[in-house]
Protein backbone atom coordinates (compact mmCIF):
# COMPACT_ATOMS: atom_id res chain seq x y z
CA UNK A 1 0.00 0.00 0.00
CA UNK A 2 1.53 3.04 -0.87
CA UNK A 3 0.13 6.54 0.76
CA UNK A 4 2.06 9.15 2.24
CA UNK A 5 3.01 7.13 5.35
CA UNK A 6 4.92 5.04 2.48
CA UNK A 7 5.79 7.37 0.16
CA UNK A 8 9.43 5.63 -1.38
CA UNK A 9 8.21 4.97 -4.79
CA UNK A 10 12.32 3.61 -5.40
CA UNK A 11 10.77 0.08 -5.21
CA UNK A 12 7.36 0.19 -6.38
CA UNK A 13 6.36 -1.77 -8.77
CA UNK A 14 2.96 -0.99 -11.10
CA UNK A 15 2.86 -3.33 -13.74
CA UNK A 16 3.34 -6.18 -10.98
CA UNK A 17 0.51 -4.43 -8.90
CA UNK A 18 0.92 -1.55 -6.11
CA UNK A 19 -2.19 -0.36 -4.09
CA UNK A 20 -2.67 3.83 -4.15
CA UNK A 21 -4.52 5.94 -1.95
CA UNK A 22 -5.54 9.16 -3.98
CA UNK A 23 -7.30 12.29 -2.49
CA UNK A 24 -9.87 13.23 -4.98
CA UNK A 25 -10.63 17.03 -6.07
CA UNK A 26 -13.66 18.28 -6.39
CA UNK A 27 -15.10 18.66 -9.97
CA UNK A 28 -12.56 15.72 -11.13
CA UNK A 29 -14.36 12.76 -12.36
CA UNK A 30 -13.18 9.76 -10.82
CA UNK A 31 -11.60 8.44 -14.52
CA UNK A 32 -9.17 11.71 -14.84
CA UNK A 33 -7.83 10.08 -11.84
CA UNK A 34 -6.70 6.68 -13.39
CA UNK A 35 -5.77 8.60 -16.95
CA UNK A 36 -3.53 11.19 -15.19
CA UNK A 37 -1.95 7.95 -13.15
CA UNK A 38 -1.74 5.65 -16.21
CA UNK A 39 0.10 8.50 -18.50
CA UNK A 40 2.30 8.98 -15.58
CA UNK A 41 3.95 5.77 -14.46
CA UNK A 42 2.83 4.10 -17.72
CA UNK A 43 1.22 1.29 -16.72
CA UNK A 44 -1.86 -0.15 -18.55
CA UNK A 45 -3.90 -1.77 -16.32
CA UNK A 46 -5.20 0.12 -13.32
CA UNK A 47 -8.51 0.93 -12.21
CA UNK A 48 -10.80 2.62 -8.59
CA UNK A 49 -12.25 0.52 -5.78
CA UNK A 50 -15.53 2.60 -6.42
CA UNK A 51 -16.47 5.81 -7.74
CA UNK A 52 -17.00 9.31 -6.40
CA UNK A 53 -19.19 12.00 -7.77
CA UNK A 54 -17.39 14.88 -9.61
CA UNK A 55 -18.79 17.28 -7.14
CA UNK A 56 -17.56 14.91 -4.21
CA UNK A 57 -14.21 14.81 -2.78
CA UNK A 58 -12.00 12.24 -1.12
CA UNK A 59 -10.47 8.68 -0.88
CA UNK A 60 -10.06 6.55 -4.05
CA UNK A 61 -8.36 3.60 -3.65
CA UNK A 62 -6.51 2.64 -6.94
CA UNK A 63 -4.55 -0.38 -7.95
CA UNK A 64 -2.38 -0.87 -10.41
CA UNK A 65 -1.11 -4.35 -12.34
CA UNK A 66 -2.41 -7.39 -10.96
CA UNK A 67 -3.51 -6.20 -7.82
CA UNK A 68 -6.25 -4.87 -9.91
CA UNK A 69 -8.01 -8.21 -9.33
CA UNK A 70 -8.33 -7.03 -5.44
CA UNK A 71 -10.45 -3.65 -6.47
CA UNK A 72 -14.11 -5.91 -5.55
CA UNK A 73 -11.96 -6.68 -2.37
CA UNK A 74 -11.56 -3.07 -1.32
CA UNK A 75 -14.90 -2.56 -3.24
CA UNK A 76 -17.07 -4.29 -0.55
CA UNK A 77 -15.47 -2.52 2.69
CA UNK A 78 -18.13 0.04 4.36
CA UNK A 79 -17.45 3.70 3.77
CA UNK A 80 -17.21 7.11 5.49
CA UNK A 81 -18.38 10.10 4.13
CA UNK A 82 -19.13 13.81 5.71
CA UNK A 83 -21.22 16.22 4.08
CA UNK A 84 -23.73 18.84 3.77
CA UNK A 85 -27.74 18.46 3.41
CA UNK A 86 -29.55 21.57 1.68
CA UNK A 87 -32.71 21.57 3.66
CA UNK A 88 -35.98 23.47 2.23
CA UNK A 89 -34.80 22.40 -1.57
CA UNK A 90 -35.34 19.39 -4.52
CA UNK A 91 -33.25 18.68 -7.16
CA UNK A 92 -33.61 16.21 -9.79
CA UNK A 93 -30.05 14.41 -9.22
CA UNK A 94 -30.55 14.61 -5.42
CA UNK A 95 -27.22 16.92 -5.47
CA UNK A 96 -26.40 19.94 -6.38
CA UNK A 97 -25.35 18.74 -10.24
CA UNK A 98 -28.82 20.00 -11.27
CA UNK A 99 -31.20 22.84 -10.83
CA UNK A 100 -33.41 24.01 -7.94
CA UNK A 101 -36.73 21.93 -8.61
CA UNK A 102 -38.75 23.07 -5.92
CA UNK A 103 -38.53 25.35 -2.59
CA UNK A 104 -40.71 24.94 0.91
CA UNK A 105 -40.69 26.24 3.71
CA UNK A 106 -38.77 25.37 6.71
CA UNK A 107 -41.10 26.81 9.79
CA UNK A 108 -41.07 24.18 12.26
CA UNK A 109 -37.97 22.48 11.36
CA UNK A 110 -35.40 22.41 14.30
CA UNK A 111 -32.55 20.45 15.56
CA UNK A 112 -34.89 17.79 17.87
CA UNK A 113 -36.94 17.25 14.55
CA UNK A 114 -33.69 16.53 12.34
CA UNK A 115 -32.35 14.32 15.16
CA UNK A 116 -35.47 12.27 15.22
CA UNK A 117 -35.54 12.27 11.63
CA UNK A 118 -32.29 10.43 10.50
CA UNK A 119 -32.70 8.00 13.18
CA UNK A 120 -34.95 6.23 10.55
CA UNK A 121 -31.97 5.70 8.42
CA UNK A 122 -30.03 3.95 10.56
CA UNK A 123 -29.56 -0.16 10.42
CA UNK A 124 -30.49 -2.13 7.01
CA UNK A 125 -32.58 -0.05 4.58
CA UNK A 126 -34.20 -0.11 1.79
CA UNK A 127 -32.95 2.47 -1.07
CA UNK A 128 -34.08 3.57 -4.48
CA UNK A 129 -31.33 3.35 -7.11
CA UNK A 130 -31.42 7.42 -7.97
CA UNK A 131 -32.16 7.86 -12.35
CA UNK A 132 -28.88 9.95 -12.02
CA UNK A 133 -26.84 7.29 -11.51
CA UNK A 134 -24.57 4.22 -13.25
CA UNK A 135 -27.40 1.78 -12.85
CA UNK A 136 -27.55 -0.20 -15.66
CA UNK A 137 -31.07 -0.62 -17.42
CA UNK A 138 -31.20 -2.42 -20.93
CA UNK A 139 -27.24 -1.94 -20.70
CA UNK A 140 -27.55 1.79 -20.83
CA UNK A 141 -26.95 3.73 -17.69
CA UNK A 142 -29.92 5.21 -16.29
CA UNK A 143 -28.53 8.90 -16.18
CA UNK A 144 -28.52 9.17 -19.75
CA UNK A 145 -32.24 8.10 -19.73
CA UNK A 146 -32.97 11.01 -16.79
CA UNK A 147 -30.89 13.50 -19.15
CA UNK A 148 -33.90 13.07 -21.88
CA UNK A 149 -36.64 13.39 -19.35
CA UNK A 150 -37.37 9.20 -19.33
CA UNK A 151 -37.57 8.12 -16.11
CA UNK A 152 -37.07 4.17 -15.39
CA UNK A 153 -39.08 1.81 -13.09
CA UNK A 154 -36.51 0.79 -10.52
CA UNK A 155 -36.34 -1.99 -7.52
CA UNK A 156 -35.27 -0.95 -4.24
CA UNK A 157 -32.32 -2.25 -2.64
CA UNK A 158 -31.59 -3.01 0.90
CA UNK A 159 -28.03 -1.22 1.92
CA UNK A 160 -26.54 -0.72 5.77
CA UNK A 161 -25.91 2.65 7.33
CA UNK A 162 -23.98 1.67 10.32
CA UNK A 163 -23.93 5.07 11.85
CA UNK A 164 -25.83 8.73 10.80
CA UNK A 165 -24.10 11.56 12.91
CA UNK A 166 -25.43 15.08 12.36
CA UNK A 167 -22.53 17.28 13.07
CA UNK A 168 -23.61 20.89 13.19
CA UNK A 169 -26.91 22.33 11.78
CA UNK A 170 -27.06 26.30 10.64
CA UNK A 171 -30.74 26.05 8.55
CA UNK A 172 -30.77 25.55 5.93
CA UNK A 173 -27.85 23.20 6.00
CA UNK A 174 -27.27 20.24 8.00
CA UNK A 175 -23.83 19.31 8.51
CA UNK A 176 -23.38 14.93 8.91
CA UNK A 177 -20.65 11.81 9.08
CA UNK A 178 -22.12 8.87 7.98
CA UNK A 179 -20.60 5.28 7.98
CA UNK A 180 -22.41 3.04 5.26
CA UNK A 181 -22.30 -0.36 3.15
CA UNK A 182 -21.37 -0.59 -0.48
CA UNK A 183 -23.99 0.47 -2.95
CA UNK A 184 -25.47 3.36 -0.73
CA UNK A 185 -26.26 6.31 -2.27
CA UNK A 186 -25.64 9.08 0.12
CA UNK A 187 -27.74 11.60 -1.88
CA UNK A 188 -30.93 9.73 -1.67
CA UNK A 189 -30.59 9.59 1.86
CA UNK A 190 -30.53 13.67 1.75
CA UNK A 191 -33.23 13.22 -0.48
CA UNK A 192 -34.84 11.15 1.94
CA UNK A 193 -34.27 13.02 4.60
CA UNK A 194 -36.35 16.54 3.12
CA UNK A 195 -39.15 14.21 3.23
CA UNK A 196 -39.04 12.64 6.31
CA UNK A 197 -39.26 16.23 7.20
CA UNK A 198 -41.84 17.33 4.87
CA UNK A 199 -39.85 20.06 3.35
CA UNK A 200 -37.42 18.51 0.85
CA UNK A 201 -33.39 18.07 0.70
CA UNK A 202 -30.40 17.51 -1.48
CA UNK A 203 -26.77 16.96 -1.11
CA UNK A 204 -24.65 19.90 -1.27
CA UNK A 205 -21.32 18.55 -0.43
CA UNK A 206 -19.73 15.73 0.16
CA UNK A 207 -16.58 13.82 1.41
CA UNK A 208 -15.52 10.41 1.46
CA UNK A 209 -12.91 10.33 4.63
CA UNK A 210 -12.32 6.55 4.91
CA UNK A 211 -12.86 3.07 2.78
CA UNK A 212 -12.44 0.57 6.07
CA UNK A 213 -9.38 1.19 7.66
CA UNK A 214 -7.77 3.45 5.15
CA UNK A 215 -8.56 6.89 5.41
CA UNK A 216 -7.94 10.23 3.65
CA UNK A 217 -5.91 11.80 5.70
CA UNK A 218 -3.20 9.07 4.46
CA UNK A 219 -3.48 9.66 0.76
CA UNK A 220 -1.88 11.70 -2.04
CA UNK A 221 -3.50 14.57 -3.90
CA UNK A 222 -2.84 13.09 -7.65
CA UNK A 223 -0.06 15.80 -8.51
CA UNK A 224 1.63 15.60 -5.81
CA UNK A 225 1.96 11.73 -6.23
CA UNK A 226 3.15 12.45 -9.79
CA UNK A 227 5.82 14.52 -8.68
CA UNK A 228 7.18 12.99 -5.97
CA UNK A 229 7.17 9.81 -8.40
CA UNK A 230 9.24 11.77 -11.10
CA UNK A 231 11.69 12.53 -8.72
CA UNK A 232 12.12 9.01 -7.64
CA UNK A 233 12.68 8.25 -10.86
CA UNK A 234 15.26 11.10 -11.75
CA UNK A 235 17.22 10.14 -9.11
CA UNK A 236 17.30 6.44 -9.91
CA UNK A 237 18.48 7.62 -13.03
CA UNK A 238 21.22 9.66 -11.68
CA UNK A 239 22.37 6.54 -9.21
Amino acid sequence: MINRLNCNLADADFEKGEVLLIDKEVKRPSFSIIYKLRKAIGVKKIGHAGTLDPFASGLLIVCTGKKTKEIDSFQGLEKTYTGTIMLGKKTRSMDSETEVLECKSLDGIDEQKIIEAKESFVGNILQLPPMYSAVKHKGKALYKYARKGVEIKREPREVKVKSFKITGINLPEVHFEITCSKGTYVRVLANDLGEKLCCGGYLSSLRRTAIGDFRVENAFMVYDFIDIYNESRKQLVEC
